[in-house]
């Protein structure tokens, strides 16, 4: 399907003189590679058609002007429900760009069992006085107790503050099963590094202490998708990556934008990419980990 970019040259990031056009051209160029990762996923989208500096807004529900080829999935939720936009194609991807749609938030689920999730997800949320040092250091701390979980572990920058670690799913536990696989992970992983961890949810609690957020695995929650432009100056990027890319010390969660990724995508391909063929049930993990409790 051919997507007409309106208004191109209407700059999105002020500061470095990007627009609508090379948002655009950025998502068509990363979309081999971003697509299978949010295909058949209700989608949440953080929409600035002014620009970042301007007000943005975030959109759920798909608009009634979107057309009949964009997929979409309708979710129950507390009262009602919510018709969400998918991006299965190039195309939709150009078309969420033209609506200005920088940034692309994923349901941890996919259309077809919307409360079995098929990601597992440690988001490391560092304070103003934490180094991304000690981000990389919790992040290691992640993997080594997902290793003696005999669980995979896949690693992502959040193209804002910290990392993202993705362990994949097979489906067969549910967004509860899997939300309580998630506090017993943190409080476990919390006990081996107080000095630099929290699972205090308020900011103002935290200290200088990066808080362990696993309350993204529950139904109708969500993250940023792999290859999502944050609405930030510099159009950084969550950009997955191998963890040996930890140990550069030019690395943070900013480091890959909008300008640069789609060459380490062509140069090096995606990290995530054999992520289904990880895909794991939880069942001994499970097990496992109430004995480390």
């Amino acid at each position: 399907m051919k997507v007409t970019i309106s208004n191109p040259d209407k700059v999105l990031f002020p500061h470095d003189g990007i627009t609508k056009a090379d948002l655009a051209a950025y998502y068509e160029a990363v979309a081999r590679a971003m697509v299978p990762h949010v295909k058949n996923r209700p989608l949440m989208l953080q929409r600035y058609p002014n620009g970042i500096e301007k007000e943005g807004w975030v959109q759920q529900e798909i608009g009634k002007h979107f057309p009949d080829w964009i997929a979409r999935v309708t979710a129950p939720k507390a009262k009602g429900q919510v018709t969400h936009p998918m991006a299965n194609d190039t195309s939709s991807l150009l078309y969420l760009a033209n609506q200005a749609a920088i940034t692309i938030h994923e349901w941890l689920s996919r259309a077809d069992k919307l409360n079995n999730p098929d990601l597992f997800i440690v988001d490391l949320d560092p304070s103003p006085g934490n180094t991304f040092s000690d981000v990389k250091k919790i992040a290691h701390a992640v993997r080594t107790l997902l290793q003696e979980l005999s669980l995979p572990a896949f690693l992502k920058t959040s193209g804002s503050k910290g990392l993202h670690i993705a362990v994949p799913l097979k489906r067969t536990d549910t967004f509860e099963e899997v939300g309580e696989f998630g506090g017993a992970f943190a409080e476990i992983l919390n006990a081996r590094e107080p000095a630099l961890t929290t699972l205090e949810f308020y900011k103002a609690k935290r200290g200088d202490r990066i808080f362990i957020d696993v309350h993204r695995n529950q139904y109708a929650q969500h993250v940023v998708a792999p290859y999502a432009v944050r609405a930030i100056a510099g159009a950084p990027v969550s950009c997955p990556i191998e963890w040996d890319e930890l140990s550069s010390s030019k690395l943070n969660a900013r480091t890959f934008t909008l300008k640069d990724t789609p060459k380490k995508v062509e140069r090096d391909g995606d990290p995530w990419k054999g992520i289904k063929k990880s895909a794991v049930t939880l069942g001994r993990a499970r097990k496992a980990i109430e004995k480390l409790r």
